[in-house]
């Protein structure tokens, strides 16, 4: 997406990438949780923000209906407010990636060309796709905000996994199975996933 300002500069840190990982002792990254509505996404993305922090690491975590609150607070729910709704998201957990964050994002984001967008606009390697596989039919059993029942209604339009397309991962790097695990199974299962790809340093761990 090209700006629509002409007379803008990209402006760098005095403190470099491999400094910044240094000092930190950990490097950047952002896992994108992706799955249905009900899925476990918030929830699991949540704890492993606590566990991290607990630990001694630098993390923080966007999710998907907070950012309504404020920095998306103009879209909807249409397909095309949707889709800039990930590109927003993305570029600001891009930008707490940059600072070494460990960044979780738990959003629907029904699209691979979405994410796959989200994605491209990461250094190689950071962007961390982590899809909680849950069927649908237990998602909707546990239906935490009634939504499924609404769509069924027809009360909620453009729905995913009723009246809207969810296109799962192809070859996400963390597939949760929160039919088969606990959230803190699910949990453990991520932050492994980022000790053994070292995007935190050991000596730090707390926990």
């Amino acid at each position: 997406m090209t700006t629509k300002s002409d007379n803008i500069t990209w402006h760098g840190a005095n403190v470099g990438p491999d400094e910044r990982q240094s000092l930190t002792g950990q490097r950047g990254c952002v896992l994108w949780f992706t799955g249905l509505s009900g899925s476990g996404k918030s929830t699991i993305s949540r704890r492993v923000e606590e566990l991290l922090l607990r630990r001694g690491h630098f993390c923080y975590g966007l999710d998907g209906d907070n950012v309504r609150f404020g920095l998306n607070k103009d879209l909807g729910f249409s397909a095309e407010d949707r889709a800039e709704n990930v590109r927003r998201v993305g570029q600001v957990a891009k930008l707490f990636a940059d600072s070494t964050a460990i960044t979780t994002a738990a959003f629907i984001s029904p699209s691979r060309s979405g994410r796959d967008a989200v994605r491209s606009h990461m250094p190689p390697g950071t962007f961390l796709e982590v899809f909680v596989d849950t069927p649908i039919e237990v998602c909707e059993a546990r239906d935490p905000k009634g939504l499924y029942a609404k769509a069924r209604a027809g009360e909620i339009a453009n729905f995913t996994g009723i009246s809207a397309p969810y296109e799962a991962p192809l070859a996400a790097e963390i597939v949760l199975k929160t039919a088969e695990h606990d959230i803190d199974a699910c949990a453990e299962q991520v932050i492994s996933h980022l000790v053994d790809n070292g995007f935190l340093n050991r000596t730090l761990d707390k926990g």
